[in-house]
């Protein structure tokens, strides 16, 4: 019986776990999007030009200009492709470091004081009394 229970237990917790990481997946779609299409745009404005473009030709035939044509031209280090990266992992952390801190004032919501310890019973009082009255004859 307890084995049935231990197996049962197990494909719930392999099932949360499945619909974590699908979550999880399609939450960082979202960020990605949210990085590329509204945020670098912006910072992009700022400093006058496109992040995912920055990289560096690690060869000499690399002579293109934006980065899909420089990689069929030849290896790229693509800084700003890794900016953007760096970009999108920082906001799913803050993300998430929120969402772990809403959960945590909720638990801490949820947590009644303890109670006062009750007092003890007339007998044990009677008792304690009787032990008491023994030990000073």
């Amino acid at each position: 019986m307890l084995k049935e229970f231990r197996d049962f237990a197990m494909r719930g917790n392999v099932v949360d776990l499945a619909i974590g990481v699908i979550i999880g997946a399609a939450f960082g779609k979202i960020v990605d999007s949210l990085v590329n299409d509204i945020i670098m745009p912006f910072i992009g404005a700022l400093g006058g030009a496109d992040f995912s473009n920055y990289f560096f030709g690690l060869s000499h035939a690399v002579t293109a200009t934006n980065l899909v044509d420089a990689k069929k031209q030849g290896p790229v280090f693509a800084y700003g492709n890794f900016a953007t990266i760096v970009v999108n992992f920082l906001i799913i952390a803050f993300v998430l470091f929120l969402v772990i801190q809403g959960i945590n004032r909720m638990k801490k919501k949820d947590v009644a004081p303890p109670a006062a310890p009750l007092p003890p019973p007339r007998s044990e009082v009677l008792l304690a009394e009787i032990r008491d009255a023994l030990v000073k004859r």
